[in-house]
């Protein structure tokens, strides 16, 4: 066994004694949050941005509104896209270079969450049939890697789109011109993405990064205002029965309307 299978090793049977108690390393209850700090609107050339603080996990949010053609089956809808940066001062093992696994499961787990919720009116991002519509860009961009990036990126991503504001064009003998005129994004829901880890025989909200790694499964349920189950994600090799599934589901029902709260105050 090499040092760092024996290091994990240790501080997976140190998780798993403390959890056994009820509590976690840091003194949190199992479905207890670390401390969600929002700020909203912070980048002045971004169409919106939002700052994320989930315990020592940081990142910014960034969204920009171009322009571009529509894809051929949807010609009168605009485009949502995603993408994930994972810096290399986030994280020691982190290196400069092309996405990683990581980073593009991160952003399709987002992407998802947001695109099942059906968070945009597409058809109002139109601006000419066929020929030209709005890209909505959500980028994020990770400063410190602590754990749980999906729920911390999830929230960002809500806040920036509902800061958001879209440039308004004319049709002027059928060619478009942009004016000086800028309009918020409509956003029709505001799913909130929620990762339960289970580690042994516990499961856990918010897992820190030395949770992460030792985990057994993670599962990501994300939700609508409404309690609607926009998506699922499972990530790691272990499986999970049904009735896990739905202990999973039921805690992210409970959480996810006290994260989405805080959302919604950040903006303001």
């Amino acid at each position: 066994m090499s040092k760092s299978n024996v290091v994990s090793h240790l501080k997976q049977k140190k998780i798993n004694e403390v959890l056994s108690t009820g509590k976690r390393m840091d003194g949190r209850g199992l479905e207890e949050f670390r401390p969600l700090v929002i700020n909203s609107g912070l980048l002045a050339k971004s169409e919106g941005s939002a700052e994320v603080w989930l315990g020592k996990t940081h990142l910014m949010v960034g969204v920009k509104v171009g322009t571009g053609t529509p894809f051929e089956d949807t010609p009168d809808e605009g485009v949502l896209m995603t993408n994930a940066e994972f810096t290399p001062i986030a994280h020691p093992s982190w290196e400069p270079g092309p996405p990683n696994e990581d980073s593009i499961e991160l952003a399709r787990v987002v992407d998802r969450g947001l695109r099942s919720a059906e968070i945009l009116d597409t058809n109002e991002l139109n601006i000419i049939s066929g020929k030209l519509v709005h890209i909505v860009y959500v980028d994020f961009y990770i400063l410190n890697y602590d754990g749980n990036l999906i729920d911390a990126c999830g929230a960002g991503a809500i806040a920036a789109l509902l800061k958001a504001q879209k440039p308004v064009y004319e049709i002027k003998k059928g060619e478009p011109v942009l004016t000086d005129k800028k309009v918020p994004l409509t956003i029709r829901k505001k799913p909130i993405p929620i990762s339960i880890v289970k580690i042994g025989d516990n499961f856990i909200l918010d897992p820190t990064a030395d949770e992460e790694e030792v985990m057994d499964v993670r599962l990501t349920v994300t939700l609508d205002e409404n309690g609607n189950l926009c998506t699922m994600q499972k990530s790691g090799s272990a499986g999970l029965t049904m009735d896990e599934i739905k202990k999973c589901i039921n805690m992210a029902q409970a959480k996810a309307p006290e994260i989405r709260a805080k959302v919604v105050e950040s903006t303001q």
